[in-house]
């Protein structure tokens, strides 16, 4: 067994699960989406797209470019989320709440497709 093969499937992983733990509530119910769960969601996925530099495959690209879009979309997340709340002050409303959860959706799509082609690069290699 690989560690850097563990480690760099266990963050692929755990990005997608904190993303899904975010995104699930309802869609404009600011109770239902934690801001701490969010910065972790965005720190996991700045690890995971840091360990995905390393690969030179084609795969490796096509992983590396699923995280940069997950990492665009968390970003856009917390910038919607710190300007609603700090900038202008009126707080999460439910459409505010709506995008930053929708831009958090977008972002677990793309870890879904990482997910995805992890498991056919593991398949592939199995034979």
């Amino acid at each position: 067994m690989n560690p850097e093969k563990v480690v760099f499937g266990f963050f692929i992983v755990l990005a997608l699960t904190l993303n899904f733990g975010f995104f699930v509530g309802e869609l404009d119910n600011p109770e239902h989406h934690n801001e701490w769960e969010l910065f972790a969601v965005v720190i996991v996925n700045l690890i995971a797209t840091v360990l995905k530099f390393g690969d030179r495959t084609q795969m490796g690209a096509v992983l590396l470019a699923t995280s940069l879009v997950a990492m665009l979309q968390l970003v856009a997340a917390v910038i919607v989320w710190a300007v609603a709340v700090h900038a202008i002050g009126v707080g999460l409303t439910p459409s505010i709440t709506a995008s930053i959860v929708s831009l958090a959706g977008g972002a677990m799509i793309a870890n879904v497709v990482s997910v995805v082609l992890l498991v056919i690069e593991t398949v592939m290699l199995r034979r």
